[in-house]
């Protein structure tokens, strides 16, 4: 009989301890996980008084998705944002290449909407927005106080709908236009051969199939006898990281191109192998040139593989992952910021070029002039 009692009493003191254990653990994976347990239970017990006790009915995913985006907006970062389905597919869409909408890319600045680029050829570039246009307005909607994703739903649709844009260009007063939304294909390389075997070559964003479509650019360019290139990168808001290292390792020498810091100091470098810079190099940009075209300006311009020509660049010197929380929801985080190869970070500041020269009409012909007289100056000087 005393064998038994024993058996019995250690395996109550084995559940105990079972149970203790299992608490602690639980306490310690909240810990490290949700960093305040108690906040954790306030917010499952919100869900429930919400649920329990407020005169509407409401949806329990409409409220957890709520709880979503709040707690990444509470990050105050403009390019992080909880994506419900149909923010996934949209981002999706657009760096793949096509996206419905009016064709600007946007940023923010002092909580101001800031156009960085009209998209060539869509209904905002032949509407006449352009990069440094501030948005006040969409339809009826005053937009103090939303969130950049909330700005780009508005300004999104099905092809043939309209929308009305309300903006401001500098100090001048406010203008408003009407604007039919279009099925948004975006080509992202163009390139020609210019007089004096100089070639050119305009990147306006770097999606999925850029590096590649550039490659190909500048091959049929070379077998063209191209002795120089002009790469345009103004109006080119960005896009995938992997895109724009690509297209650098064709231009920058041997070397880091980019370096990655993220909050605990590791550091991840992008590098090139090209042995030699094979060709002068003229780069355009301008205050719509941001991101990754900015990593690619940056890596030029450290390494001297060749000269920038515009104005200043827009300053957006961070880097965002996209983690998967379902199959048709994500959270966007910036991760880390960037440096260029020695070692500026170039995040609200932008890159000053080596040689300024302002626009003198809409199109910046007068920059592209100042590009190709240094590349031809730069060819008879080394004849």
């Amino acid at each position: 009989m005393g064998k038994k009692r024993f058996g019995i009493g250690a395996l109550i003191l084995t559940f105990l301890l079972s149970l203790v254990l299992f608490l602690g653990v639980s306490t310690w994976l909240l810990n490290r996980w949700v960093g305040s347990p108690v906040g954790f239970l306030q917010l499952g017990r919100t869900l429930h008084l919400i649920q329990s006790y407020y005169v509407e009915d409401t949806d329990r995913n409409d409220l957890y998705a709520g709880a979503l985006r709040g707690m990444v907006r509470e990050l105050k970062d403009p390019y992080s944002d909880y994506l419900d389905k149909k923010d996934f597919e949209a981002l999706s869409n657009m760096t793949e290449g096509h996206f419905g909408g009016v064709g600007i890319v946007m940023g923010m600045k002092d909580q101001q909407f800031i156009v960085v680029s009209p998209i060539e050829d869509t209904p905002a570039y032949r509407a006449g927005l352009k990069a440094g246009d501030i948005i006040t307005r969409v339809d009826d909607t005053d937009l103090s106080g939303m969130s950049l994703t909330d700005v780009v739903k508005l300004l999104r649709g099905s092809d043939g709908t309209q929308v009305r844009v309300k903006y401001r260009r500098g100090e001048n007063e406010e203008k408003e236009v009407t604007i039919t939304r279009s099925e948004i294909k975006i080509r992202s390389v163009y390139g020609k051969m210019d007089d004096g075997h100089i070639g050119y070559i305009r990147i306006t964003s770097f999606n999925a199939d850029t590096a590649k479509d550039f490659k190909a650019e500048l091959q049929k360019l070379e077998g063209e006898g191209m002795q120089a290139l002009v790469l345009d990168l103004r109006d080119n808001p960005g896009g995938l990281l992997e895109s724009c290292v690509n297209v650098a390792r064709c231009l920058v020498p041997k070397g880091p191109i980019v370096s990655l810091k993220d909050r605990n100091g590791h550091t991840e470098i992008e590098t090139s192998d090209l042995e030699a810079v094979k060709y002068p190099l003229a780069v355009l940009v301008n205050h719509g040139t941001a991101s990754a075209s900015e990593i690619v300006s940056g890596a030029i311009q450290d390494t001297q593989a060749g000269r920038l020509f515009g104005t200043r660049t827009f300053g957006k010197g961070v880097v965002q992952n996209v983690f998967m929380l379902s199959p048709d929801t994500a959270v966007k985080l910036t991760i880390a910021k960037y440096y260029t190869p020695n070692g500026r970070s170039i995040h609200k500041k932008g890159i000053d070029p080596d040689v300024v020269v302002e626009p003198a009409d809409e199109q910046g012909k007068n920059q592209l002039d100042a590009a190709e007289a240094y590349l031809r100056e730069t060819l008879q000087q080394s004849k």
